[in-house]
């Protein structure tokens, strides 16, 4: 009998054409949802990979923050507000070691001004990566650094609303002036602290590690009690108006040294930044040059000396005159063994204090040293010299 369901010939179901259009859509509908699922997991990820390598699309920053209600402009939690979104946290990792810092947008060309020992470990394969305080990330390249004043500028690409953080004053700030500094201790993004300037002009000497002494920086740094830590290193120490002053570097640890921030031990009150004006300068050395240019005096100083003030030693490291020829020093009618006793009528103590006040000024800068000589004191008037440092 025929019926209007299948017909059954010799135990096989045979469907009419009715029942086989209705299954060819279940079939369609169900192949189409699997096809979606498995693109929609494929498409999640791919997006999770692209995300984490940085090859998405452009990056789109929110505004530049507003200070709260009810909250002074100038309050910590007004600065922070208006500082937060331009202040980055910096991951690097190379073949031997890694490490996080901070740093904070100079310009609208991408432009990221950080410590020259946070960006080290990437060396030349290396990887650094550059999160905003909204959770976007993405890949940077470094411009140019320097260890001798413990700068680098990194470069990101592709990213748009960047705000860059307004750069103070460093000469006008006084000892008590309050400052907050932002940072990533111990890879805590978005971290605030808040303090006063501690004292100014300290002569703080970080680094060598490399035991060369190439990599030994040389500051003359502002003094806060804000605390700083493993991670801040990099950040921009803000002053009342919530502009840059300084760009945190190094802290006095409790187990005894001043050193670059990326080690272990933690504040106790006492952390060192690079003034502004310095960094500037350097900052737009390396970018527009690669590479920054030092002033130097033009001689080689007995880092050994243990007397009071910078000795000229009898030699250089590699043998030659330790006046350079037709150098700044030899100008100036420096000789071997001459004690500079100050600068500008600033005390010195040491060798690492005089190339402290030296690296605080700019190539070209006239200087008035107070040279001993055979026990009597003379004041000497030096133009600097430059030197470009690798």
């Amino acid at each position: 009998m025929f019926g209007q369901g299948a017909l059954q010939q010799s135990g096989v179901r045979v469907l009419t054409e009715e029942q086989r259009k209705r299954r060819g859509k279940r079939l369609l509908v169900v192949w189409s949802l699997l096809v979606a699922v498995f693109s929609a997991g494929v498409g999640g990820v791919a997006g999770a990979w692209v995300q984490r390598q940085g090859l998405g699309d452009d990056v789109h920053l929110p505004p530049a923050g507003r200070v709260p209600a009810g909250r002074a402009p100038n309050s910590v939690a007004g600065i922070a507000a208006r500082a937060l979104p331009s202040v980055v946290t910096l991951h690097v990792t190379g073949t031997e070691q890694s490490d996080t810092g901070t740093g904070f947008v100079l310009d609208t060309q991408g432009h990221i001004l950080t410590n020259n020992h946070v960006v080290a470990p990437a060396g030349s394969d290396g990887a650094i990566s550059v999160t905003f305080s909204s959770g976007d990330t993405v890949k940077a390249k470094v411009v140019g650094h320097d260890s001798g004043y413990d700068l680098a500028v990194v470069q990101i690409h592709g990213v748009h609303g960047l705000t860059p953080l307004p750069l103070g004053n460093s000469d006008d700030v006084r000892v008590g002036d309050p400052v907050v500094a932002i940072g990533a201790p111990f890879d805590l993004a978005n971290t605030v602290t808040s303090g006063i300037i501690s004292a100014k002009e300290r002569p703080i000497t970080a680094g060598g590690d490399k035991g060369d002494g190439s990599d030994v920086s040389y500051v003359d740094a502002l003094q806060t009690d804000a605390p700083i830590n493993p991670g801040n290193s990099g950040g921009p120490l803000l002053d009342s108006r919530a502009q840059v002053i300084g760009i945190n570097s190094a802290i006095r640890s409790a187990d005894g040294g001043s050193d670059s921030d990326s080690g272990q031990a933690g504040s106790i009150g006492l952390g060192f930044a690079i003034p502004v004006n310095q960094a500037k300068r350097v900052a737009e050395e390396l970018i527009n040059d690669g590479h920054a240019t030092h002033p130097v005096i033009g001689v080689t100083l007995d880092m050994a000396y243990t007397g009071d003030g910078a000795r000229i030693d009898s030699r250089s490291a590699g043998g030659g005159p330790a006046v350079s020829k037709g150098g700044p020093g030899e100008r100036a009618g420096l000789k071997v063994g001459d004690v500079i006793t100050e600068v500008d009528g600033q005390p010195v103590h040491t060798a690492e204090e005089l190339i402290v006040k030296i690296r605080a000024h700019r190539p070209g800068d006239q200087l008035r040293l107070t040279v001993r000589r055979a026990g009597t004191d003379r004041d000497v008037p030096l133009r600097l010299g430059a030197a470009e440092q690798n």
